[in-house]
């Protein structure tokens, strides 16, 4: 009998491709994050945790460093269990001891973006009631007006900070490297230390001795604000209980291994990158770190250290396939390529199928579930794919309006049921209970997210709920034709919106970026004939704009929006 005659009739057809030999139930630890470091550390004291242009910290020092600074959260400003505090840096060894030093103290991570400003740090500040940030110096200046005054007042009209730990990246190199070392990364700690500014040295230097450890598997573990679709960006509240599934669920389903070796490159502050590195302290793993993107570092050090888990977004892996020296490093170490934010263009997974032999794991999920709901079988991928569902997790496509579910094949809102979903928005109770919904027994989260499920059970993104373009009636999906114009040879980068139009009432236009060797060869018209010849009529672009670059967030996701309200705005006025 094979495989698929014992699956039971009445299981989900995904089961006939689930992964040999795994469980559908995943069992998780009945402890917090802190304690997987613990484990780690006493395991493998001199194993190393962390790579960062080729200075190493083991996991004996990452273990120390984190409680000495969880110390100093508890005794010098007063964090108690369950205080939300900010991290906002950049990836970096101090990025990963500020977050477990939080852990240890029993408080709250806030992870902020980076590239934000004052007038966006200002909602997270405010809305976390957060009293304490971790934070690099070059971002200081950032954080500085929200801080409270010496004498109790604020500098900013709403500034709420009273401690702030700040660390230079250059303190954590400690080892002499012939890699491109970012002048932020190299530059010394200038900024003076005061009553409410402490430096991440004299911090370390202190050695204050946390409280004993109470946080268990319910508290509070980790808040990432997600931007949704509307106002300010909103708290995603998760528990350890909730991150450990999926940082689990992700070492388990990809056979990781303690003697792993990751290409940190993924921002952290972000739930992708975020799990990634949490995966690696569960199992003793080495993450090489990189704060910012630079394909020619990425790959000397991928070849440097055996590097053997890459993960990233489609915009990385199509400039790393760009380099035009890429065939003068060895990244045969590499085993397990993943990644998500967004469909992998079929033209570039085959081309790293074509050099490398492997496929391109594709998984999806949101800040409200901490990183995967969905990913692909190692054994049996699909291209431009979300993936299956999890370990116990049970996802649905069901109408966005009517909310009934709807059969295979059908286009409709996924919704999703497991251990990872989060507890709800953050002091926001009305869009936490629109977010959920009771269904066949069970309460699910709403994701916004359009899509399919095929006849093997693999569900394949439509759209946002909220990203469509009404043309004459025809509902054209953005994302549909991106992925399509991608198999054009001039098309480096595209991104599909909505123009108004007088007699269709909105019109496709495609904003592109052009390959080198194609610009000032390709015009809007040839683009569109092009089109004409490989869609339907209503879905082809009658607009097309070339531009240099695209907008991109701090996780490299195109920030669609941002194109689509200036075209507004230019038909506006």
């Amino acid at each position: 009998m094979s495989r698929e005659q014992l699956i039971n009739a009445a299981d989900p057809p995904h089961y006939r491709h689930w992964p040999p030999g795994h469980p559908h139930h995943l069992d998780l630890p009945a402890t917090s994050l802190w304690y997987n470091l613990e484990v780690s550390a006493v395991r493998y004291p001199d194993k190393i945790a962390t790579v960062f242009y080729d200075s190493v910290m083991t996991y004996a020092q990452l273990r120390n460093q984190a409680e000495a600074l969880a110390g100093w959260l508890q005794t010098h400003c007063g964090v108690a269990r369950g205080d939300r505090v900010l991290i906002d840096m950049q990836n970096s060894p101090q990025f990963v001891v500020a977050y477990y030093a939080i852990l240890r103290a029993d408080a709250f991570v806030v992870p902020v973006n980076p590239m934000l400003k004052t007038g966006e740090l200002r909602h997270y500040v405010t809305d976390s009631g957060a009293r304490v940030v971790l934070c690099a110096q070059e971002l200081w200046p950032q954080i500085a007006p929200l801080m409270t005054t010496e004498s109790g007042g604020a500098s900013d009209a709403s500034g709420t900070l009273e401690h702030a730990l700040v660390a230079a990246y250059s303190e954590a190199l400690n080892t002499p490297t012939q890699l491109a070392v970012p002048d932020f990364v190299r530059a010394p700690m200038r900024v003076e230390p005061s009553a409410r500014v402490t430096r991440w040295r004299d911090a370390l230097a202190a050695s204050h001795v946390p409280r004993p450890p109470k946080a268990g598997p319910d508290d509070w573990c980790v808040m990432p604000y997600t931007s949704g679709t509307t106002g300010n960006p909103k708290g995603c509240i998760h528990t350890h209980r909730s991150v450990m599934h999926t940082l689990v669920g992700a070492m388990a389903w990809g056979s990781g291994r303690h003697d792993m070796v990751s290409l940190g490159v993924l921002p952290m502050f972000h739930v992708t990158g975020m799990q990634a590195m949490n995966s690696l302290i569960y199992i003793a793993g080495t993450n090489v770190i990189l704060p910012r993107w630079d394909r020619s570092v990425a790959a000397e050090a991928i070849a440097h250290y055996r590097v053997s888990n890459f993960t990233c977004i489609p915009t990385m892996m199509i400039d790393f396939l760009g380099n035009p020296d890429l065939a003068n490093y060895d990244v045969a170490s590499l085993t397990y390529v993943s990644g998500g934010g967004a469909a992998m263009p079929e033209a570039i997974a085959q081309k790293m199928k074509d050099l490398w032999g492997l496929d391109f794991i594709e998984g999806y999920g949101l800040s409200e579930t901490i990183a995967p709901s969905h990913l692909n079988p190692v054994h049996r991928p699909k291209k431009q794919c979300l993936g299956i569902p999890i370990y116990d997790t049970d996802c649905r496509i069901v109408d966005p309006e009517t909310l009934r579910e709807l059969a295979q094949g059908e286009t409709g809102e996924i919704i999703t049921h497991g251990p990872q979903v989060f507890v709800g928005y953050w002091n926001d109770p009305e869009k936490t209970a629109a977010a959920f919904i009771e269904h066949d027994g069970k309460t699910f989260f709403r994701t916004g997210d359009l899509a399919r499920m095929d006849e093997d059970g693999y569900y394949f993104m439509v759209d946002r709920l909220k990203r469509m373009i009404n043309a004459s009636g025809f509902k054209v999906w953005p994302a549909e034709v991106e992925a399509m114009l991608y198999r054009h040879p001039a098309v480096q980068e595209a991104c599909i919106i909505g123009a108004k139009d007088q007699y269709r009432g909105e019109t496709v236009k495609a904003v592109i970026v052009a390959r080198i060797e194609w610009k000032g060869k390709i015009t809007a018209d040839d683009i569109i004939a092009w089109a004409r010849e490989e869609m339907a009529a209503y879905k082809v672009p009658r607009l097309v704009e070339f531009v240099e670059a695209l907008p991109k967030s701090g996780t490299g996701k195109v920030m669609w929006r941002a194109l689509q309200e200036a075209e507004a705005a230019k038909a506006d006025g």
